[in-house]
């Protein structure tokens, strides 16, 4: 294959997760050179077996909170934890993921004059006392609860960054995304479009945290990555933070509705105690997004949860 003049030389940390190896395909769809590292505390070859043979991608085991020395044009940072199951396993490591993984991230893209992306997130807005979230409210978190070892983690992380924009003209991308699902999603993470699927699958009572009536917005993860990808090819001048997401907002009781009619389940829908410092509201204003990159989610939520459930199935044996 003759060589691509304008192909890329991309990282992308955590990419053996389960955005990052959306990602990976992408970035190899469009020509790239990409290097996947992950250390496969949440993330699982599994997600990037059919791009192992790819000429032009290559997988590192390698946790970020310890240096990386490597030469790339451009980094996508999604390396952390990003389910509750995962990330409250081992919060220290959590925190260390997200501050010192960001520094060395941030160190790299310095050395080699890289631009960089952080994956941001929602959760940095805490429990929201404005809804829908805006990129200007700071947010009500708890900093010590159990949560805060991702929530205040992604907060740091993002200081970090915007202070190296400042003191070292760094080049950088802050996105803080919305709840993202579709196929190869942890069956285990403890996410909700997840565990309502399995449950539904293997007819298993479905767990709803609180009333069901706090609400969510769910975006398909084709529809997030495309998102991902043109904020970066923006300008420098537009740094963020962006808001990623979908705006179609509904209850998690309506959700679970929703899983049980596509997946033709008995499952019974079962209530269970609220988590710590759960959020009640989530839903992305994504004005600034529509505006600079001309893009909105186009998945509809059935269509998005029927091909994620199809992925369930086969992953589970159950086709």
């Amino acid at each position: 294959m003759p060589k691509i003049a304008n192909r890329r030389r991309v990282l992308v940390t955590g990419g053996a997760g389960f955005l990052g190896s959306h990602l990976c395909e992408r970035l190899l769809d469009r020509g790239d050179d990409v290097l996947c590292v992950d250390n496969l505390y949440s993330g699982a070859k599994d997600n990037i077996a059919h791009l192992l043979g790819h000429a032009h991608f290559e997988f590192m085991r390698h946790d970020i909170t310890f240096p990386l020395y490597v030469e790339v044009e451009e980094i996508y940072n999604l390396a952390c934890p990003a389910s509750p199951v995962h990330y409250q396993s081992d919060p220290v490591q959590t925190t260390k993921t997200s501050v010192h993984g960001t520094i060395n991230m941030l160190g790299l893209a310095k050395r080699v004059r890289a631009s960089i992306f952080q994956a941001s997130t929602s959760e940095v807005y805490g429990d929201p006392l404005v809804h829908p979230q805006v990129e200007d409210y700071w947010g009500n978190v708890n900093p010590i609860g159990p949560r805060a070892c991702y929530d205040e983690g992604k907060r740091c992380a993002e200081t970090l960054f915007f202070d190296y924009h400042r003191q070292h003209n760094l080049q950088i991308k802050v996105a803080r995304i919305f709840n993202t699902y579709g196929p190869r999603m942890h069956a285990n993470d403890g996410r909700v479009v997840s565990n309502f699927i399995v449950q539904a699958l293997k007819q298993e009572p479905i767990t709803v945290f609180g009333d069901g009536s706090q609400t969510r917005s769910f975006c398909y993860v084709d529809d997030m990555v495309e998102a991902v990808l043109r904020f970066m090819d923006t300008p420098a001048q537009h740094v963020g933070p962006l808001n990623l997401g979908n705006p179609d907002e509904f209850t998690i009781l309506d959700l679970a509705k929703r899983v049980i009619t596509l997946t033709r389940s008995k499952s019974e829908i079962v209530f269970s105690p609220l988590p710590t410092d759960d959020p009640k509201q989530r839903r992305p204003d994504i004005s600034r997004a529509r505006q600079l990159l001309d893009w909105q989610p186009l998945t509809r939520p059935e269509d998005g949860l029927v091909k994620t459930i199809q992925y369930f199935r086969r992953a589970m044996g159950f086709d």
